[in-house]
């Protein structure tokens, strides 16, 4: 660039450049005086430097370049002057006829017209811009890569299984039955076999979503009506009946122990309570504590008696060349034991063969073992209630009769439990609602009483 700018310089130098540019005047340029500054100071090269000339120059030789496609100085006489002698008459013979076209050249006014400008148009980058370009440029070097390897798109191949499975299936048009006879159209009978194109119910609404598999697993393997023991009947047999009162004897048995339990956790042992002696000496504890505690320090000055001598000095000196190599010398040893009792381990491993074998054995079996407990485990977490919030799920009393409360019959019969509770309780059980209890009421604001006038006036 500054190569060219220099010729374009010496070439304007010459004494045949023309300049076009009609506002520049070089005489009164050339003899105007310059301004005496001085230039050593940086701040001055800006502020005092003329370099309108050299700007004037410049658009000048860029006029030049687009409006005559270079420097006039630099073209030859035949590009810029030219004689114009008439186009010379052709003999043209009776019965023959000029074609259009040939030999006739262009005006002269449509020649300066031409664009024969050095300088490039400007390149409109927007036209060339393109959203996404990059990306639709990577997918279709891989559709090409793949069509190279003969495999078609996805969107291609589903398009010509479709056209296949179209083909074969010929259309079946039914014609209507109007014939007496007819069989009845059964409303609630199970629909026929769906045949249109899959693809094609899905878009319109038609097919049903699928439903995940997880949807239609229970909460619980629990029935929703669970039957009581036979020992529960109005009339029941003698061992059935015993065995549901052991049962519930059980579990009466089990909310005792607990109870106990926390009552022993409660209880205040013997040896804790306050007898009169242990009062008498926590009063007096503050009065003795003074006179026991003057010959303490005395006692504790005399044993202690420090020995700064055995104590070793807390500033150590650097160590010596030999103490160091010596440092080395056993950490290279200790290393190198520890590799060669390594390798010796190696060996001996090959005689234990036998006995890693049946260790590995012994680890599968157990493996297998925690699996199926784990199972088992899972197996009987189904028919467990889970904990779905903050409370736990407590089980109803068991509704059972004495041997004394069995009635004779049907008429006799006393009714227990509640319909609804039972209910509720079987669904907090099947994990569909999480274990709950009544809300207590709360009163916000204190109950204000007024003695009335009439109330007083009694009183």
């Amino acid at each position: 660039m500054a190569a060219a700018r220099r010729n374009k310089r010496v070439a304007a130098s010459q004494p045949g450049f023309l300049n076009l540019n009609p506002n520049v005047d070089q005489s009164d340029s050339t003899l105007r005086r310059r301004k005496r500054i001085n230039k050593n100071k940086k701040k001055n090269w800006n502020k005092h430097s003329d370099i309108q000339d050299v700007e004037e120059f410049l658009d000048d030789v860029r006029l030049q370049e687009r409006a005559t496609g270079g420097l006039v100085s630099e073209k030859s006489d035949d590009s810029l002057f030219f004689v114009d002698t008439g186009e010379p008459s052709k003999n043209i013979q009776k019965g023959e006829t000029q074609k259009k076209g040939r030999g006739s050249r262009p005006l002269r006014i449509d020649l300066i017209l031409q664009h024969d400008s050095l300088v490039p148009a400007p390149k409109d980058i927007l036209s060339y811009q393109q959203p996404n370009a990059k990306k639709l440029r990577r997918i279709s070097q891989k559709a090409e890569e793949l069509a190279a390897k003969g495999v078609l798109p996805r969107k291609q191949r589903l398009l010509l299984r479709r056209k296949a499975a179209a083909g074969s299936k010929a259309a079946e048009h039914t014609s209507a039955n109007k014939h007496p006879e007819r069989p009845f159209y059964d409303l609630w009978s199970e629909p026929g076999k769906v045949t249109a194109d899959p693809w094609y119910l899905e878009q319109t609404k038609k097919k049903l979503v699928k439903r995940p598999a997880k949807l239609n697993e229970k909460p619980s393997a629990l029935p929703a009506v669970e039957v009581i023991a036979p020992g529960g009947s109005y009339n029941p047999e003698f061992f059935s009946h015993q065995a549901l009162l052991l049962q519930a004897h059980e579990v009466e048995v089990k909310k005792q122990k607990e109870e106990q339990k926390v009552e022993r956790q409660l209880a205040v042992s013997q040896e804790d309570t306050a007898t009169e002696e242990t009062v008498f000496q926590e009063q007096v504890e503050g009065l003795l504590e003074e006179e026991e505690g003057e010959e303490g320090p005395v006692q504790e000055d005399l044993e202690f008696t420090p020995d700064t001598s055995a104590t070793p000095s807390t500033t150590q000196g650097k160590k010596t060349e030999r103490q160091r190599k010596r440092e080395k010398a056993e950490k290279e040893k200790e290393q190198q034991r520890r590799t060669e009792q390594a390798l010796t381990s190696r060996k001996q491993q090959l005689f234990q063969l036998r006995s890693i074998r049946s260790e590995l054995k012994k680890r599968e079996q157990r493996t297998k073992l925690r699996q199926a407990q784990r199972l088992a485990r899972k197996e009987a977490q189904k028919t467990q209630p889970r904990r779905l919030g903050r409370l736990r799920f407590q089980a109803p009393d068991l509704e059972v009769q004495l041997s004394d409360e069995i009635p004779g019959s049907l008429r006799t019969l006393k009714a227990k439990g509640s319909i609804l509770k039972d209910r509720f309780k079987s669904l907090q059980k099947r994990n569909l609602i999480e274990p709950r209890e009544r809300a207590k009421f709360k009163r916000k604001h204190k109950l204000k009483y007024v003695e009335k006038r009439a109330f007083k006036a009694i009183t």
